[in-house]
C-alpha cells in the first residue's frame, strides 16, 4: 500500500496515554523531555502514517494482539504478538494493519515538549 512519497494518512487510529514521567528532575540534561507510554490501537485496515522519523524521539513498541506492519527502507515486516521494532534515530516508516483483528501495541518512547500535543 503506498499512496506517494509520503504514504498514506492515518486512519482507523487511536491513542491512550497511559503514562508519562517528567525525566528533567530524574536525568541531569533531560530537562523538558518525558518518558512516554501509550497504548496504540490499529483497527483492521487501519494506517498509522504517514511517513515520520524518530529523531530526538527514540523508542520502542511491543505489540500485544493483531499483527502491525512496519514499512521502512522499501520493506514491509509484520510484528505481534510480542516485540515489536526500535524506534531510533534512523528510524523514518510506517505502519498498517493488514489483519482482521485489530492491533494493539504498547508504544514507550522519550519526547521533547515539541512532540507533545497542546495542554487542555
Amino acid at each position: 500500500m503506498s499512496e506517494g512519497p509520503q504514504g498514506p494518512q492515518t486512519r482507523g487510529v487511536s491513542v491512550d496515554l497511559l503514562a508519562t514521567v517528567d525525566l528533567g528532575p530524574e536525568i541531569e540534561g533531560m530537562d523538558g523531555r518525558q518518558l512516554r507510554m501509550r497504548m496504540v490501537t490499529i483497527e483492521p485496515g487501519g494506517v498509522f502514517g504517514p511517513v515520520h522519523d524518530h529523531q530526538g524521539r527514540p523508542g520502542t513498541v511491543y505489540v500485544l494482539t493483531g499483527t502491525v506492519t512496519d514499512h521502512r527502507d522499501g520493506v514491509a515486516t509484520d510484528y505481534g504478538p510480542g516485540p515489536g521494532w526500535p524506534e531510533d534515530r534512523t528510524t523514518v516508516h510506517w505502519l498498517e494493519n493488514r489483519g482482521t483483528v485489530a492491533a494493539v501495541e504498547i508504544s514507550v518512547d522519550v519526547v521533547s515538549s515539541e512532540h507533545l500535543p497542546p495542554a487542555q
